[in-house]
Order: structure tokens, then sequence, then C-alpha cells
């Protein structure tokens, strides 16, 4: 047989699954940069204006680490700048989508029927590859056609929707290779996300170290990131650069292939430890059970929140610093993101809503984990016996509150440690930062409340949350930075935020979205006592 054979079906197989998501993944992605050029034009009409707006934001380094190098103040190199982010969001979209067409099927054993019929062995993973190596390219051509037609250069467009397509192949055959070394779908994303982590962060530290000379800025060039980067839009195109990406795709793609004739269906190289034949008491609970499911994701996000506060109000002070001494247009770009309040309180405000919006991802995991146990069919015979729905279900929403307000707690007292030790005032600085991690929780319950309505309603559907989540991020954060229209920027959610640290403490929009977020958490657990289960 040939090792290809009955792709071409599974290929309209995965087509026909994604049917909604691709389109909407592409159809978001391609006009956020058509978005930047609006809004740059709009709050920055003249070439004096984007240029200090340039030299604002190429000292910053938390601007740096977040979106790449900035190389020059024209409107193209600023779009692309700002599009920074959206490389990473390719990857990572990139990367799920293969693992969710290879490792959980196999997980959920569908591969395994399919396998039965006349089909090779590496279809599978030819298929998600196939279809997800298209549809970045198709969103990298439909970025550049947009920018084209907002009269931007043609060459410098092409490179920055290359630039999308070389981040979406790259971590397509990343995901790859992540699908063939553990034995869950979930153990395939952490390694996936740590990989696409550590691209960010290497990036940054290259980036980093090649505008103030000092450093290892050969780093960059060891992430797919830094090669997108490295094509220059708009700055003297380095179409050679799409060489070693090219390389490191086949490269990557052949190592999945070979893995995956290594193993057996089902199995990964990385062989999951066994567990007692027997339960424990500490398991005769449907709380305890949902506790042993949640309890390795929680206890990592919190550890892992806890350092990034650390960090975050370790450097704040010293941003603090550099952004006073950078001008009127600097402090005037941190009060459009931050708020009132000082130039730190103005760099601490986003840090928390950015802290929300990842607080928000983690309850939604939780729903999603509530979700598979019932599509796995472990949930089936568990409600079989004396167990109802509610305290099956209400046992997992336990966790979707608990775990992000922990990470949330975590985050605020470390971020308020760290910058009290840095100004001598621990006793102030850190009630004050952890009510402004606090603030953020009412939201966190918003989308957790939206996780759980679409879980008892549209179960199918849950995962959507996510992109509701980004979305409203999206009107937010770029809407105040680059000056959109007010009634733009209320779509988000987050912008009901009170503006801590340094604004008012409001308590009615907090009263307003926790009455929501309940109101939606019983309309989903309303929904799910009245429908069939499992549901497909």
């Amino acid at each position: 047989m040939n090792p290809l054979t009955g792709t071409g079906k599974l290929i309209r197989l995965v087509l026909r699954r994604d049917r909604w998501l691709l389109p909407l993944w592409v159809v978001s992605i391609c006009l956020v940069p058509v978005v930047f050029v609006g809004a740059f034009t709009g709050a920055y009409p003249t070439a004096e204006a984007r240029q200090a707006y340039y030299e604002t934001s190429v000292h910053t380094r938390a601007f740096t680490v977040a979106y790449g190098v900035l190389n020059g103040s024209s409107l193209g190199e600023l779009v692309a700048w700002r599009s920074g982010f959206v490389t990473f969001m390719v990857g990572l979209l990139a990367l799920l989508t293969v693992i969710r067409h290879t490792r959980t099927e196999e997980e959920a054993g569908r591969r395994e029927l399919v396998g039965a019929t006349a089909v090779a062995r590496h279809a599978n993973l030819a298929a998600a590859l196939i279809v997800t190596c298209v549809a970045s390219l198709v969103l990298g051509v439909a970025s550049a056609l947009a920018l084209i037609g907002q009269d931007l250069p043609v060459a410098g467009s092409l490179a920055l929707g290359l630039g999308f397509a070389t981040a979406g192949f790259v971590f397509a055959a990343i995901g790859a290779v992540t699908a063939q070394l553990t034995t869950g779908a979930g153990g395939a994303r952490a390694i996936g996300i740590t990989v696409l982590g550590a691209a960010l962060i290497l990036r940054g530290i290259g980036d980093i170290a090649a505008q103030t000379g000092d450093g290892p800025a050969w780093v960059s060039w060891l992430t797919p990131l830094g090669w997108a980067e490295a094509l220059r839009p708009y700055s003297g195109e380095r179409w050679w650069v799409l060489a070693p990406a090219a390389a490191a795709v086949i490269a990557l793609s052949a190592l999945a292939v070979v893995l995956s004739a290594r193993r057996d269906l089902g199995s990964g190289m990385f062989q999951a430890r066994l567990g007692p034949a027997a339960a424990g008491p500490r398991l005769r609970s449907p709380l305890a059970l949902a506790w042993r499911l949640h309890r390795g994701p929680l206890i990592s996000r919190v550890v892992g929140l806890t350092l990034v506060g650390l960090v975050i109000g370790a450097m704040s002070a010293s941003l603090g610093a550099l952004m006073d001494n950078s001008g009127v247009a600097a402090r005037e770009v941190l009060a459009r993101l931050g708020g009132p309040g000082t130039l730190v309180d103005q760099f601490l405000g986003p840090m928390m809503t950015m802290l929300g919006l990842v607080s928000a991802c983690f309850a939604i995991q939780s729903a999603l984990l509530l979700r598979n146990e019932e599509r796995d069919g472990r949930a089936e015979p568990l409600l079989a016996t004396p167990v109802n729905r509610l305290r099956w279900a209400g046992s997992h929403f336990a966790f979707a509150l608990l775990g992000p307000a922990l990470g949330v707690v975590a985050f605020g007292a470390a971020a308020g440690l760290a910058h009290g030790l840095n100004t001598g005032d621990v006793a102030r600085e850190l009630p004050r930062l952890l009510t402004a991690a606090l603030v953020q929780l009412p939201v966190v319950w918003v989308f957790t409340g939206i996780a759980f309505a679409l879980f008892g309603l549209l179960p199918r559907l849950v995962a959507g949350t996510f992109a509701v989540a980004m979305v409203s991020m999206l009107f937010g954060w770029i809407g105040g930075e680059l000056q959109l229209d007010q009634w733009v920027i209320d779509l988000s959610v987050f912008e009901h935020v009170p503006k801590l640290p340094g604004g008012d403490r409001a308590a009615a929009p907090l009263i307003i979205m926790t009455v929501v977020a309940a109101a939606l958490v019983a309309v989903g657990l309303a929904g799910f006592r009245r429908r069939d289960m499992p549901t497909p």
C-alpha cells in the first residue's frame, strides 16, 4: 500500500470537521494588520507623529519582547512590528490544529477505526499537516493582499504575509512531532506550547541584545518567530530567510514520520506511568476525582504565575524610570494602555489585564476537561452510579473557579512583594497590587460562565470561548493603545474592569459581571440536566 493512501479522503474529513474553525481563524487574523493600518493612520497621521511613536517604542524592552524589533517609523514598519504577536498566534493555532487531528483522534480511538479501512499509516498525519499548512498559506496570502489594498508596498506586504505562513508551517511540523511523543493530547499540547513559549523568550533575548549591542543576538535565529521577523517586511526584505525555514519544516515533518513508524498505535515515545489497579480512598467522591484530574495543571499554573508575577514586579520600577526619561509621547502611550496613576501603575495595569486573559483561558480549559470526560466516554460510567449530573459537573466547576482564583492571588502577591522590595514599601505595594489582581476575577468568571453555558447547551462549541476571550482582549488592548472609537473599545469585557493600580475602585461593574457569570453558569447547568449525554 502506498504510504499516503487515503490522504485525500482524510483531508476532506479534516476540512469537514473544521469548516467553521479554519475560516474563522484565517479571517480574524487577516483583519488584525488591516486594523493596525487604520489605527496608526488615525492616531499618527503624519511622519513626525509616527517618528515620535517610534522613538518612544524602540527603547522599551517590554515592547521589544512582546512584538520584536522595530526597524523604522514608516507606516509599514510600524504595522509589521505591531503584528509581531500575530506570528505567535498563527504558530499557536497551527500547533493545536495538528495535534487535534492527530494525537487527539488517536487518544479518542477514532484513528484506529479509520486505520481499519484502506488508509495508510501516515495518511492521518499527512492530512493534518497539509490542511494546516495550506490554511497558513491562505492566511499569509490574504493578509498580504489586504495590506496591498491599503496602499502599502507590495514586497513588504508579501514578506509580512509569508512571515505569518512560515510560523504556521514550522509550528505545524512541531505539532506533528509532539503528537508522537506522548500518549495523551494534553501532554502533546503542553510540550508544544512550551516550545512556543521558549521561542518567544529566545526571540526577545536576541532582539534586546541586537538593540543594545550587548549579548547573544544570534539566539533569535534559533526560533521560527525570529525567522519571520528576520524577513524584515518594509525594511529591505531578506527573502533568503525562507530557506532555513523550509529546511526546518522538511526535517521536522520527516522526524514526525520516523517517530510515528517506530511506535505502536495509541502509544507514544514517552510512555505513561501505570497507576494502581484499584482506586484509593481519596478517589471515592466526584470532587476527589476532579482534584486528581485538575491538580497537575492547577499547580503548574499557580507556580508559573507566581514566577511571572515576581519578574513583572521586579522590572516595574526600572521600566517606569526608563519611560519617565522617554518624553511625553511615551507617557501618553502608557496612559492609553494603563489608565491613571504613576508611570509604574500605567505599566502594571496592562499586565493585570493580561493576567485576566490568561486566567480566563485556564478557566475555559477546566470546562474543556469536563467536555472531554463526556466525549471520551468516561463520564457515562461514573453517572451510572449514585452520582448525579450536577454533582459531577459541580466538582469540575469548583476547580474552574478555584484554579484561576489561586493563580490571580499568587500573581498579585508575588508582584506586590517584588515591587514592594524594590521600593522599600512592601506594606503599601503588596495589598495594592493584590487588589489590582483580584478585580480581574469577575471578568474571568464571565468567561467561565460562557464556557459552562456552552457546555450545557451547545457542548461542541465550548472551545469557541477561547476565540471570544481573544477578540474581547483585542478590542480593549489595541483600541486603548491606538485610540480607536470608544464604542469599539467598550466591546471588550476587560475594558469595564477598574483600572488598578492607580484608578478608582468601582464596585458596580464587578457586581454586574459576577451576576452575569452566575446566570450563565445556571443556564449551562440547567441545559446539562436536560440534554442527552454523551453528545458527540
